[in-house]
């Protein structure tokens, strides 16, 4: 018996060994042979199981000669292999191809090395960038009135336009060779972080500018004339850029787009030329309304061959000044009452040069390519930040208020029910700034995350979602009654706007995260796809083979670690460092390992149709996305300095998000059409079942003392809100009622036990601590400091009311949402716009 199983843990513990290590070929078939070999000599097996043990090694020690393995297994393997492939577009292939594997790829791999995560440095501002944040930064934010801005204006008022002009707000990612101010990816989150926690309308002005858009197009693509001509006036502000894609026709389907440019003959500047004769017709496209340098995107037509050989060139970017004859500008959408300025663009026969084509007319018909290569980072920065300002503002707000709030006698925030929603206030936020910092650290050290762009864009804005809709649930009547002292409707207003823009919510989690993923970040789909439409057809074999080999490894390995992990809840998995959160690293690996299996069959099950399977892609999408916002949790809490106080927000998030892998595991399997793959995968990824729980009651109560108490981990969590103690700033009003909560905190006492023991009979604290003062319980200056603080109180948790006259938007908003034409051209004249514009074509 003992001897029988000491073969058995030879062989399959061996195996489970050499697979979970992933050893290669050669060195496995050594040892398998070396013990079928000690079986042979010494065990004491029937002979037929003998000869049965020696085939798998046959078949290894096959497998080892690379040319008999191609030429009789790779080969057909091949031509099966070509026979399911997909069908791809161009622009489908260009978005593969677009931005780099990064910590993404780590995960696909089912083996993260946690190394490569932590040698990454903690991001910083640079001296400079921290005096932008304190300096013009902190002063913009104390210039803003949201509520003006938004009710009475519908624009931002001209001094604040002019001072975003003046400090260079547009100019964050522009050189400071060119003018510009050259700030850190991360500087341009912590910028937009800040605004979106005081204006929607404003982190949504400055953040357009320094994402997609002209000054980020001819930074990557502009020929050096190009550059000079426009970036100097995209940095001071005297050109205002933006960028039209998206039309009636053609939304989340971009590339679909009929805008069109044909090449042909025109009068330019008083010459014929060869030129571009444009038409479209665009929606919801950013500072149109005033822009003064429109970024184009429009399918490239040369019917004449003027330009080369080619028909038609594609999507192709060009950089058009609006004060040219056909282009309609001057009205405006109305995105949910947040009154950015945005709105349709048209142009009827526009003739421009060919050199208004971004990069000259070398790159016709390559500016799909340039888009999605630029979406790459900038989808990782702009509205991932904007939602992170914006959670940051809730839950410094809530906090607060949720603490100063009483009902039956007690702050809100001691309910359970209240505290479950502040929970998830605090936790989304956090894990919003992580996801933030550490990907726009991973952007200034070189990185182009395109499936981490992706992530963040669709959680970061959908997080953002929920703790609007959790903070507003908190707040109730205080937060829908809208008024200069309700300071959160218009961000819950705005965060539909956010889920919309830059690929709707919808498509990028159901396409594009795991679409992209799947091919762009697994070890060897890609290789083998270029492989097999290699030209080359001894050069494609060869790499197919060494790839497809490496892949079956791969995936055996996978199967094994995903068994192992789970059987033993991952307790023996290899962490990077002594951390109290080294639970938290092992079980990413083991959701890795388990991620990495049920993607390798669901594409050699289903092959292309995987494609049309979306919320099968969607779920794998979603363990994706929650086992890499965990790793920016962990690493974002290594870059603070592992602060013990913060280990509830971490765990909270982690397993929050580790959950959810589970749970979106299990409906993949459970949604999976081939009942027996499912079956079978279910064997090894829950051999224990769904072991893994979400936060207890425990850890969230923990989480909500962090965000209604005053101390550094809230004040941490919410870093970059505008929290500055000032008449016009209701998140420092509410901080300082906070503190003086605290101070006070006997003196509420002393009146409660006042209360139950009958020697005061008021339940209104207005009233007991008059009468408290009366009956001497409290000192007249323990008196007076109760009733400021009680005033303060008062005043916070107030509303607005208005006479029914007042409440329709004044005058001066009208005729700014119908007259921004003016506006445009106001600045047009202006002697800088003057001095750069270019001249109006004769046509």
């Amino acid at each position: 018996m003992l001897v029988g199983l000491f073969w058995f843990l030879l062989f399959f513990g061996g195996g489970i060994y050499l697979a979970y290590n992933r050893v290669n070929l050669f060195s496995s078939t050594v040892a398998v042979a070396a013990a079928v070999f000690a079986y042979t000599l010494f065990g004491s097996g029937h002979p037929l199981w003998v000869i049965f043990l020696w085939l798998p090694v046959a078949v290894m020690i096959a497998l080892n000669f690379e040319e008999f393995r191609r030429e009789k297994l790779t080969k057909p393997a091949l031509a099966i292999y070509r026979t399911m492939l997909p069908s791809m577009s161009d622009t489908e292939r260009e978005a593969l191809e677009a931005g780099n594997v990064w910590w993404d790829g780590e995960l696909f791999s089912g083996m993260p090395d946690w190394e490569r995560l932590m040698s990454f440095p903690a991001p910083v501002l640079s001296d400079e960038e921290q005096a932008f944040m304190d300096g013009p930064c902190e002063e913009l934010c104390r210039m803003i009135d949201d509520w003006d801005i938004a009710h009475n204006r519908a624009d931002m008022p001209e001094e604040v336009w002019a001072f975003i002009k003046k400090h260079k707000f547009f100019a964050m990612i522009i050189p400071k060779q060119y003018g510009g101010l050259e700030f850190s990816a991360y500087a341009n989150a912590m910028v937009i972080s800040r605004l979106a926690s005081r204006s929607a309308t404003v982190s949504s002005t400055v953040g357009v500018p320094n994402s997609l858009g002209p000054a980020e197009l001819l930074l990557h693509y502009g020929t050096e004339e190009q550059k000079q001509r426009w970036l100097p006036g995209l940095a001071s502000g005297d050109e205002v850029p933006c960028f039209a894609l998206t039309s009636p026709q053609a939304g989340s389907d971009a590339a679909a787009l009929i805008d069109n440019g044909v090449v042909c003959r025109g009068t330019f500047n008083g010459e014929e030329i060869v030129g571009i004769r444009l038409n479209w017709n665009k929606r919801y496209i950013t500072l149109a309304p005033i822009a003064t340098v429109l970024g184009l995107a429009f399918k490239l037509y040369d019917p004449d061959h003027l330009i080369g050989d080619e028909d038609e060139y594609g999507i192709t970017a060009a950089l058009i000044p609006t004060d040219m004859p056909g282009i309609e500008i001057g009205r405006r959408h109305y995105p949910l009452t947040v009154p950015f300025q945005n709105g349709p663009t048209s142009g009827k026969d526009v003739f421009v040069p060919l050199d208004y084509i971004i990069g000259g007319k070398e790159m016709a018909g390559k500016g799909w390519k340039m888009l999605v290569e630029l979406l790459s980072v900038g989808r990782a920065i702009t509205l991932p930040s904007s939602a992170a300002g914006g959670g940051q503002a809730a839950a410094w707000a809530t906090g607060a208020y949720a603490q100063l709030r009483k009902q039956f006698g007690l702050p809100i925030a001691k309910f359970d029910g209240v505290g479950e929603a502040l929970s998830r206030v605090a936790g989304y936020s956090y894990v919003m700034n992580a996801a933030v910092s550490v990907t726009s650290g991973a952007i200034d050290q070189g990185e182009k995350p395109a499936v981490p762009s992706a992530i963040l864009k669709y959680h970061c804005t959908e997080l953002g979602r929920k703790v609007g809709n959790d903070a507003m649930d908190v707040h109730g009547g205080k937060a829908i009654m809208m008024g200069p002292r309700n300071y959160l409707g218009r961000g819950y207003m705005a965060t539909p706007i956010a889920i919309t823009v830059e690929g709707a919510n919808i498509l990028t989690r159901s396409l594009i995260i795991f679409g992209q993923g799947a091919i762009r970040c697994h070890p060897f789909v890609l290789r083998e796809l270029q492989a097999a439409q290699n030209d080359d057809e001894q050069r494609g074999l060869f790499e197919f083979d060494q790839a497809l080999f490496s892949h079956i490894g791969y995936a055996i390995s996978n199967l094994a670690r995903s068994f192992f992990l789970a059987l033993t809840h991952a307790k023996f998995s290899k962490v990077p460092l002594n951390t109290p959160t080294s639970r938290y690293y092992q079980n990413i690996n083991r959701y890795s390992a388990a991620f990495a299996l049920a993607s390798d069959f669901a594409m050699l099950t289903l092959g292309g149709k995987l494609k049309i399977k979306e919320l099968l892609s969607a779920r794998l999408g979603d363990v994706l996305s929650s086992m890499y916002l965990a790793s920016t949790v962990l690493k974002h809490f290594e870059n603070q300095g592992r602060r013990s106080a913060d280990l509830p927000l971490v765990e909270w998030s982690v397993r929050t998000l580790m959950y959810e892998a589970q749970e979106q595991l299990h409906s993949f399997l459970r949604n999976f059409p081939n009942r027996a793959v499912a079956f079978f995968l279910r064997c090894f990824i829950f051999p224990r079942g769904r072991t893994y729980s979400a936060p207890s009651d425990e850890l969230s109560m923990k989480v909500v003392e962090l965000i209604t108490q005053s101390g550094e981990s809230r004040d941490r969590l919410c870093a970059q809100a505008y929290t500055t103690l000032e008449a016009g700033n209701p998140l420092g009003q509410l901080q300082e009622a906070l503190l003086l909560s605290e101070q006070l905190a006997p003196l509420q006492k002393k009146l409660r036990q006042a209360f139950k023991e009958g020697l005061i009979n008021s339940e209104y604290v207005g009233y007991q601590i008059e009468e408290a003062a009366r009956a001497e319980i409290i000192t007249a200056e323990e008196a007076d400091a109760m009733r400021n603080f009680h005033e303060k109180v008062e005043h916070l948790m107030g509303v607005d009311d208005f006479k029914p006259e007042e409440l329709f938007r004044h005058p001066a908003a009208s005729k700014s949402l119908a007259q921004p034409a003016k506006k445009a051209a106001a600045r047009k004249k202006s002697p800088a716009r003057k001095k750069t514009a270019s001249k109006k074509q004769a046509d």
